[in-house]
């Protein structure tokens, strides 16, 4: 809307424009210069080795596999360990590495206390050490999403869904993996805000392997001790592979008024949010390939003599019910 004796833009309006203008220009240029500086990037006669836990979920083969494709894009040679989800050959492995003494080591995901004694032999041992999703002191950068914000946000729409009252069942089972246990403490922070909000007691534990399996066992259990429609108003987990079996009990035992939410983006969990008539409410879909690509053009930047961060953080996106289509597309998924 214009004041009628306005006839165009006045000078300070024309002032701000052109300091606009220029201050797009100037990022732009700042841009330009990064995504040069990203192609310049090379690892060109180095080893470098990528550990990960195991890759049987969606989340750590795409982020793993993505690991492996960038060193050799740069012109490095992987060596690549898969542990399995065993603990054991973890530790075996990295002993392994560390004897081989690469130019770096990149963790994929693990349980700190298994795996942070062993990043700190890497790192007195002179290997620079980088992560994916460990928050450990031993590693010079951990490339992650923001699990503070994937945390608040699915928290936050659970609450909204629920209209901020009702009881809910937390799968908590792996509060020694960094973002699992970010995850969880959010959702804690959130729900002490809403004081009709309840997590019902005991809390289930998921686990690994057969998850889903798992989880529709103890979910179909707790059903059967809460019978009546809305005595349970949603089901959380810190991953998505227990929302799948949980959303596959809710639909086998006929109680889809109850909501599920979960973590990472894996693309049989965005159709069930996609899904209407599914109890699967909302996924925050993280970005795994691109955390392993940056995971490793960290690791060149690192060998190029430059100072990373602690932290490198790759955006999420919250898909829900009325979003799922627009955030799937921009994953690139199906």
């Amino acid at each position: 809307m214009t004041n009628g004796n306005t006839t165009g833009l006045g000078r300070r309006d024309i002032l701000k424009l052109t300091a606009a203008g220029a201050a797009l220009a100037t990022a732009g240029l700042i841009s330009n210069k990064a995504a040069a500086a990203d192609d310049a990037l090379s690892l060109k006669g180095k080893r470098i080795a990528i550990s990960a836990t195991g890759t049987d979920h969606y989340f750590d083969l795409q982020a793993y596999n993505a690991q492996i494709e960038e060193v050799k894009r740069l012109g490095g040679t992987p060596i690549a360990v898969d542990a399995g989800r065993n603990d054991g050959k973890l530790v075996s492995q990295l002993q392994t590495l560390i004897a081989q003494k690469p130019d770096a080591i990149v963790q994929i995901l693990g349980t700190l206390s298994v795996i942070d004694p062993w990043l700190k032999k890497a790192r007195d041992a002179g290997i620079p050490v980088l992560t994916v999703d460990v928050g450990s002191t031993n590693s010079i950068n951990n490339t992650t999403s923001d699990n503070w914000g994937i945390g608040k946000d699915l928290a936050l729409q659970l609450v909204s869904d629920i209209g901020g009252e009702g009881n809910i069942v937390v799968f908590n089972g792996f509060y020694g993996v960094t973002p699992c246990a970010i995850r969880y403490d959010q959702l804690v922070n959130v729900v002490k805000y809403f004081p009709k909000v309840k997590i019902i007691q005991p809390e289930l534990r998921d686990v690994i392997p057969n998850t889903v399996q798992d989880a529709f066992t103890q979910i179909t259990a707790i059903l059967n001790k809460y019978p009546e429609k809305g005595s349970i108003k949603a089901i959380w987990s810190a991953w998505d592979i227990p929302q799948l079996g949980a959303t596959q009990a809710l639909a086998a035992a006929g109680r889809t008024e109850i909501r599920t939410y979960g973590v990472d983006g894996s693309p049989e969990v965005l159709q069930l949010v996609a899904d209407p008539n599914s109890p699967a409410g909302a996924d925050a879909a993280q970005q795994p390939a691109e955390i392993g690509r940056t995971a490793i053009r960290n690791v060149a930047k690192l060998l190029a003599g430059q100072t990373l961060p602690r932290e490198t953080y790759v955006p999420a996106l919250l898909a829900n019910k009325s979003n799922v289509a627009d955030i799937v597309k921009k994953l690139g998924i199906g």
